[in-house]
């Protein structure tokens, strides 16, 4: 058994190491207030807000915690401002998920002002902080309010389903999806001008614009999001979103709406990889309008708007966007503007899902590059942008009326230098028609592609050559920047650059070591996550753009280490509750626009992400409101994965995807027996939901899921357990590592069939044999046992299986197979496990399922419980540094480590209300350290 003190104040720790604290200023300061995890959020889905702020703490406050908190919250009744509830100085050690327990309802759409103060162990007190602000969502945004477009969904001849996965257009089914109405798929503006001849005191707009929409006030656009709502399964919810124009306003105010498709009309065109529609293109929107004398207006989507064709002519997630500028109607949202050519919209039937607010973070144009190199190729010129993104083009582009300019995207290019789509959907593009006269800037609004490459043609830039020093990637040559000699009239290409388009949930996490390998696949691996994180995790960001489930649990912890996900994981887990079906099955996408088949619909792989995800989301955040909302979804899947099982055997599925053999194409497992890796997954979510039992209280589910447990552990090692060999199914790494990283190994058994698994390592000479599921068994079994100095040989070469083999191809993402010439995606994260290493074990950043209870800190002796972390780095191979950092809801953490001299140097950092359990290399007991920053010195133990 591991001992440990805590550590309250810096203490000098002989012969071991030394701890001393870096001065800072005096005092508590709240830095960070948030509701529901946001800072002043217009959208809250509850009327129980959750409330937490961080703290930086000073001098005087080094290795101290939180003691009490106090909290209050205003709103204006009849003009003045009135406190709704005063919790009063609150005994606790509680930062985070405070609940709102006032007596008086929080009404929806009121505006609400809080702030906190807290006192540390000393009972000395904070300052008040800044307030924050809030708003609860509205409860009745559809009953005033009209869905509005174009052309009814009854009219549009729309076929129903979700069947339609690669149908060709040549079928009878394909013709039918040709034969739609052609206004069913067409983007249009929306328009409505609203005085205002009062004082207003607040005003705002709850707007969901189905598929896509972009928003405008008074010719502005709204916001900077890109593809809002976030995508759903329309038929069970729906997103709005809100937008505060208070200050906005004017005495006469024009209202925009431009419509795009997105996956709410997926109709097909060009590329079809699926093809689904809920209606066609439609408008929800309300703005309310608080005037000083207290009067309240409503302006609601109804039949007093207009509508009329937009320059937008085409727009689909698989094909691109076609914009003809000179169908641009200047002014067509400002007021004044002449609509009496604009049709008046009809208003449509509702769409089926459930109205919900959205609390996600948004998808945004996050990053733009410019070009690093021009290469002239035939007629066309092909742009190298340097980096593989999901996103588009943005152009500057002068030319004549009528002139067409074609935008080609791609991953990669052809011997010939033309951009190439072979492995990412093809064809897609962007077409660009010119108004003519001054410079035009444009980039598409509803639809993205991973790519790298932008082959331009009808069109010429003013150089070519490289940009940067240095030739491209794949080129032996460097090109010297030179004029254009391109006699053809054409448009010029001015300005050129890609927009990078993700996910604006907030980065977490950062890594740096003193192996630049280890630093390039991170930044690979980072790229992928980025490219794949839009409304869902996609599966890349060009053929698919699907939300296949098992990359979330498999790279779940890399992902909570980089990313903030507080509010992203609730609406996966919404989407996932959407996708299950009455029997419990979760399907492998989640949302489920199109129902596949066999292992691509029922894989427990990929199902188990329902029942892991919300105890990543505990683990990390300390927060079991995902486990306590989703029981039903958990106990569901589990429950169905039982009703397919076999003498408690479950055999379908795809079982270890993608591992590596050199002589098998990729696809379902080849190493591994199927049946092995789902069994394996059915008993951990069985583990998994008999921990959940307990923590809900569902006592009657907890004694019976965990005798199923030992049933099942107790099937599988009869299945799949050969005591001869003392091996599991075939013996291969992923064969062994699961059963080990799960527990399902007896113990008797454990240490032969770890070095069972170390020696078919050693025999494949420290190269892997695990696909998309195995990797995280494999490298978390390794790192647990010990045997990091293995992980560090699998993984620090170049060769293939491994992430320094991609490098070599100029990969600047992750790609989706361990060899990148076999033809598949150059844009896929499911491979990039080893994040979780990279913190966990290299820096040593371990996050805690629990945190622990630590007595007589305050002076009235309250028993208080703080977010705990482990902090236990690992020197391995020839690491001389490592840096991370994580930003956990309390704070960032922070590890430097370096071997100098003979000596281990760490420098920890540890935020207000905050404990770690130190490990040093080498050590078994741990001290504990609170909040603070500490400096440890160790002699280094030489490595074996």
């Amino acid at each position: 058994m591991k001992h440990g003190r805590n550590v309250i104040l810096p203490l000098l720790l002989a012969c071991c190491y030394s701890a001393c604290s870096v001065d800072r200023t005096n005092g508590l300061i709240i830095t960070k207030v948030t509701c529901d995890y946001r800072q002043n959020p217009l959208l809250v889905a509850t009327e129980t807000p959750c409330f937490g702020w961080q703290v930086q703490a000073g001098k005087k406050n080094q290795g101290d915690l939180q003691s009490a908190y106090a909290i209050e919250v205003y709103t204006e009744v009849e003009g003045k401002e009135t406190k709704v509830w005063d919790t009063g100085k609150v005994p606790s050690g509680q930062s985070q998920g405070v609940s709102y327990t006032g007596e008086e309802i929080l009404l929806p759409a009121k505006a609400y002002r809080w702030r906190v103060k807290v006192w540390d162990s000393s009972d000395r007190a904070s300052r008040w902080s800044e307030y924050g602000t809030f708003r609860i969502a509205p409860a009745d945004l559809a009953t005033t309010a009209k869905w509005i477009g174009a052309i009814d969904k009854k009219d549009s001849n729309i076929p129903e389903g979700r069947g339609y996965h690669g149908v060709s257009i040549h079928s009878e089914t394909g013709q039918r999806w040709q034969a739609t109405h052609p206004l069913s798929k067409r983007s249009i503006y929306l328009r409505k001008e609203v005085p205002v001849n009062k004082k207003v005191k607040s005003a705002i707009i709850y707007i969901s614009g189905l598929g896509h929409y972009e928003l405008t006030l008074n010719g502005e656009k709204l916001g900077n999001a890109q593809f809002d709502p976030m995508w759903s399964d329309y038929d069970k919810t729906i997103y709005y979103n809100a937008y505060d124009v208070t200050d906005q306003l004017e005495k006469i105010n024009a209202i925009g709406v431009l419509l795009g498709n997105g996956f709410f009309n997926q109709q097909g065109g060009r590329y079809v990889k699926m093809q689904v529609s809920f209606g066609p293109p439609t408008l929800l929107f309300k703005m309310l309008i608080t005037y000083n004398d207290g009067v309240v207006e409503e302006i609601n989507s109804n039949e007093s708007w207009k509508y009329s064709l937009s320059p937008l002519v085409y727009n689909d997630m698989y094909g691109g966007e076609d914009y003809d500028a000179r169908l641009e109607q200047e002014g067509w949202d400002t007021s004044g503007f002449d609509d009496s050519k604009w049709q008046p919209v009809v208003v449509q039937t509702a769409p089926k899902g459930q109205l919900k607010p959205q609390t996600t973070d948004p998808v945004k144009v996050v990053e733009t590059y410019t070009a690093q190199s021009i290469r002239k190729v035939g007629d066309a010129y092909v742009f190298d942008m340097g980096q593989n993104l999901s996103g588009f083009p943005k152009i500057k582009v002068h030319g004549k009326e009528g002139d067409v300019i074609r935008l080609t995207v791609g991953e990669n290019i052809y011997e010939d230098g033309s951009v190439n789509q072979s492995q990412s959907g093809s064809p897609y593009y962007y077409e660009y028609i010119l108004k003519g006269g001054e410079e035009e800037v444009w980039h598409p609004r509803f639809s993205y592609y991973g790519y790298r490459y932008i082959q331009v043609d009808g069109a010429k830039p003013e150089i070519v050559g490289d940009l940067l020093s240095g030739s491209s990637p794949g080129g032996d040559e460097t090109i010297p920047v030179s004029k254009v000699d391109d006699p053809r009239d054409i448009p010029i290409i001015k300005e050129i650059e890609s927009c990078f388009v993700y996910n604006s949930s907030a980065r977490t996490g950062h890594f740096n070591s003193s192996n630049e390998l280890f630093n390039d696949a991170y930044r690979l691996i980072i790229n992928a996550i980025k490219s794949n994180m839009h409304a869902v995790f996609t599966d890349c960001p060009h053929r698919e753009k699907l939300g296949w489930l098992e990359q979330v649990h498999l790279n779940g912890p890399g992902l909570f280490y980089n990313f903030d996900l507080t509010t992203f994981a609730p609406k996966i887990m919404q989407d996932i509750r959407d996708a299950q079906l009455p029997n419990g099955l979760v399907p492998d996408i989640a949302p489920e626009y199109v129902v596949f088949e066999g292992g691509f619909r029922d894989s427990p792989e990929w199902g188990s992400t329902s029942v892991i995800l919300p105890f990543m989301y505990y683990q990390f955040y300390g927060d079991n409101s995902l486990i306590v909302e989703y029981y039903d979804v958990m106990k569901g899947y589990v429950d169905y994965l039982s009703s397919t099982a076999t003498n408690h055997i479950v055999s379908h599925g795809l079982g270890d995807w993608c591992d590596y053999r050199e002589d098998q194409p990729y696809g379902v497992s080849h190493n591994t027996p199927v049946p092995l890796s789902a069994s394996t997954h059915y008993f951990m979510v069985v583990d998994y939901l008999v921990q959940a039992a307990e923590m809900t209280g569902n006592k009657e589910d907890h004694a019976r899921y965990a005798a199923l447990k030992e049933e099942v552990k107790a099937a599988f090692n009869k299945e799949f357990f050969n005591e001869q060999t003392q091996q599991y199914g075939t013996g291969s790494q992923a064969s062994n590592a699961m059963p080990l990283f799960a527990g399902i190994v007896e113990p008797e058994h454990k240490e032969a069939v770890l070095e069972n698994l170390v020696k078919e390592i050693e025999e494949k000479g420290y190269r892997l044999s695990t696909g998309d599921v195995g990797n995280r068994y494999l490298f978390q079994t390794l790192a647990d046992n010990g045997l990091n100095e293995v992980m560090y040989k699998m993984h620090n070469h170049r060769e293939v299986p491994g992430y320094g083999f991609q490098l070599q191809f100029g990969a600047t993402t992750l790609t989706e197979l361990w060899d990148p010439r076999a033809g598949a995606s150059w844009n896929h994260f499911m491979m990039g496990q080893i994040l979780e290493w990279f913190y966990k074990s290299l820096a040593g950043i371990r996050m805690e399922h629990e945190s622990i209870n630590i007595e007589s800190i305050t002076n009235d002796g309250h028993a208080n419980s703080y977010q705990t972390v482990t902090i236990a780095p690992q020197v391995v191979g020839d690491l001389t540094y490592v840096s991370a950092s994580h930003e956990t809801v309390s704070g960032t953490i922070s590890v430097d480590w370096r071997v100098e001299e003979g000596h281990f140097i760490m420098d920890l950092s540890v935020p207000f209300n905050c404990q770690a359990k130190v490990y040093l290399p080498g050590e078994e007991d741990y001290e504990i350290v609170q909040s603070g920053t500490y400096s440890f010195r160790k002699k280094n133990t030489p490595r074996q």
